[in-house]
């Protein structure tokens, strides 16, 4: 007969200073203040980027802060470099708190569901949602282990299953209700371990992606923050924006 899973409650108790976070693509923009802010709080962040040189150059504009911040060369569609990462963050940390899903593109703005290109659907559905999927695969062993972690996917209030009447954007709003998706049933499936997963919504913020126009990142950043330390017991399976719980 198996045992009965752990309570939430029963997980690994460590503070900021000794926790390890993942932020994928993190060299700019949203990513880059997630970085930043999780590093101010002292834990040590791993920031991902799919270009080294530039990951590089972020991680200089971040030191100086209480937590360390290392960058790592990560593309999350190439499973070499998923399976890479996993082996250096076992060998070099032996444990992961914190995997935030950021990496995200492909925004179709002007295409239409009618006649999107397959091959731009593919290319959204392998970073938006396969991406944080096999990162998820690959690192969830680290967090078992110490029956702790905090799972936040970058989403966004375009995705189909929240803005349904919406036009233009096809392949990344159906990527983004996919994800969305996703994280409900990856949360329905780690309720009790210590694992939470939640989607984040940031809101339109000036990014490169999100153009101009949009809130300051800062504030963007600090939602997805406070999901990746969201303390015990804490919110399972939810659609957050500011902190707050709002409809799928």
């Amino acid at each position: 007969m198996n045992a009965p899973p752990r309570r939430e409650a029963d997980a690994d108790p460590l503070p900021p200073t000794h926790r390890v976070a993942l932020v994928t693509g993190a060299n700019r923009g949203l990513g880059f203040e997630v970085v930043r802010q999780l590093a101010a709080r002292g834990y040590s962040v791993l920031l991902g980027a799919r270009d080294s040189a530039k990951g590089r150059e972020a991680a200089k504009h971040l030191a100086g802060l209480p937590g360390e911040v290392v960058p790592v060369r990560l593309d999350v569609t190439r499973p070499d470099h998923v399976a890479g990462l996993a082996t250096r963050i076992e060998r070099d940390y032996r444990r992961l708190d914190v995997l935030v899903n950021n990496a995200g593109g492909h925004a179709d703005r002007e295409a239409r569901a009618e006649t999107a290109s397959p091959d731009d659907v593919r290319a959204a559905l392998e970073t938006n949602l396969l991406g944080a999927w096999q990162l998820c695969r690959a690192l969830l062993p680290l967090m078992r282990r110490h029956r702790y972690g905090r799972i936040v996917n970058v989403t966004s209030g375009c995705a189909a299953s929240m803005a349904p009447d919406a036009i233009g954007y096809p392949a990344y709003r159906v990527s983004k209700a996919a994800l969305n998706a996703w994280t409900r049933a990856l949360a329905a499936e780690l309720a009790g371990s210590g694992i939470l997963v939640n989607a984040v919504c940031p809101g339109w913020v000036a990014t490169g992606l999100g153009g101009p126009g949009g809130g300051p990142v800062e504030r963007g950043a600090a939602g997805i923050v406070a999901a990746a330390c969201l303390p015990e017991p804490g919110v399972n399976g939810a659609l957050l924006r500011d902190g707050q719980r709002i409809p799928w």
